[in-house]
């Protein structure tokens, strides 16, 4: 929808912005001045070395192309998100508790993160213990192990965490956005899926099996690896400990989801007092090998509905109705939605302040976009991101949506 007129008319403007991290690789005129090393081995998995100048460090990012867009079968959503907390169970050779041991003395910070497109999990160790920590994560990602009562105990855990961050009203009307914007596509649950999928999670160990089975496969994952390291000896240890992790072959068929046919409204109450939101969310493009449309809808978010943005001024500084506006829109596999959030202080001006976005997006279509406004923003958008590469974890979690969402990231 917003991919018309003005959008296209500078998207040459943009192509910087969309090439930088792949230019990133070869260019230290890049916003990514970093040299990549990549390699595929024969079971499919990828490895990307980025060496920094960050000394004794090593960071590690594992992103698994598995998340909600993956759970295409009813009655079974959560299970991409439900593995983030499994995948810490332990193995037959390194039970939780070892396993934390080795990484304790490695000095290492584990966590995981599911998004609806891929599950991604992430460590920082001294250069000393790399490959200790690639033996030990090859063994968990190849041989999980766990019995029905743990994972009763962390299915029932799951439904604690749901029941909790959907107390928050913002979180409620996002799961019911979400909800009524998709009718097939997987978009349509969160990544802790349905409520009453959840509630049956206990029920569906064999499953849970299943799904790990299908999805924890080396053609599926990519080991990201920067810091004080040789990209040869990296690629050497990887191959030694991850070489034998058998290829899976398991596809998913998402379902497309059709075009949207008019506006949808709907309206959430909240039992106790709480700040009047209003979202707008349009359908947005997905990411591409071949548009950088994805790209510019990231600028649009910036022009339209920043700080500096005449709608914040509108709104926030000089009408005095909302203390807080924003845009969001995260990169997405599938067509997904780029969704403006505001915070109004008076309920009575919800409907003036929906109206207002409406107007913007109206004239985002229809009009063209300051040239000098379009440069600055793509300035501050390239200042930002250099600016946050200044440790080897920040540098290689910048490559993650890349590798997770991209076929052809690098080319």
């Amino acid at each position: 929808m917003l991919a018309s007129g003005p959008l296209r008319a500078f998207l040459t403007l943009l192509s910087v912005v969309v090439a930088a991290l792949p230019a990133g690789a070869q260019s230290t005129d890049s916003v990514f001045p970093f040299k990549v090393h990549e390699k595929k081995l024969a079971n499919g998995l990828n490895i990307v070395v980025v060496p920094t100048d960050y000394p004794d460090i090593v960071a590690l990012q594992i992103p698994v192309r598995v998340g909600a867009r993956n759970e295409v079968e009813p009655g079974r959503s959560g299970f991409a998100h439900f593995f983030e907390h499994m995948m810490f169970r332990g193995t037959d050779r390194f039970p939780a508790e070892k396993y934390n041991d080795v990484m304790k003395e490695a000095g290492a910070d584990s966590n995981a993160y599911t998004t609806a497109d891929f599950t991604n999990y992430h460590t920082t160790f001294s250069k000393a213990d790399l490959e200790t920590v690639l033996m030990v994560e090859a063994d968990r990602f190849a041989n999980l192990k766990y019995e029905v009562a743990p994972f009763q105990t962390e299915a029932r855990a799951v439904l604690g965490e749901y029941n909790k961050n959907y107390a928050n009203p913002i979180n409620k009307l996002l799961e019911v956005q979400r909800d009524h914007a998709f009718k097939r596509h997987t978009y349509k649950h969160t990544t802790m899926g349905f409520i009453a999928d959840i509630e049956r999670m206990p029920e569906m160990y064999d499953y849970s099996r299943t799904f790990f089975d299908r999805f924890y496969r080396p053609e599926r994952t990519t080991l990201i690896i920067g810091g004080d390291v040789d990209p040869q000896n990296v690629f050497a240890l990887v191959e030694k400990h991850w070489g034998s992790w058998k290829r899976g072959g398991h596809t998913s068929e998402i379902a497309v989801e059709p075009p949207p046919t008019g506006a949808i409204y709907h309206h959430i109450p909240w039992s106790s007092p709480t700040p009047t939101w209003v979202t707008v969310g349009f359908r947005g493009p997905a990411a591409s090998d071949e548009k950088p449309d994805m790209a510019a809808m990231n600028l649009i978010s910036g022009l339209a509905f920043g700080q500096s943005s005449p709608l914040y001024r509108q709104l926030v500084i000089e009408g005095q109705k909302v203390d807080q506006l924003f845009a969001y829109f995260p990169d997405s596999r599938d067509p997904y939605l780029l969704t403006v959030m505001a915070r109004v202080k008076r309920k009575e001006d919800a409907w003036a302040v929906r109206t207002a976005i409406q107007e913007t997006f109206r004239k985002l279509r229809d009009e063209r976009l300051p040239a000098d406004r379009v440069t600055a923003v793509k300035s501050r958008l390239r200042y930002s991101f250099a600016n946050d590469l200044d440790n080897s974890e920040s540098i290689v979690e910048a490559l993650v949506p890349y590798v997770a969402l991209y076929d052809d990231w690098s080319a």
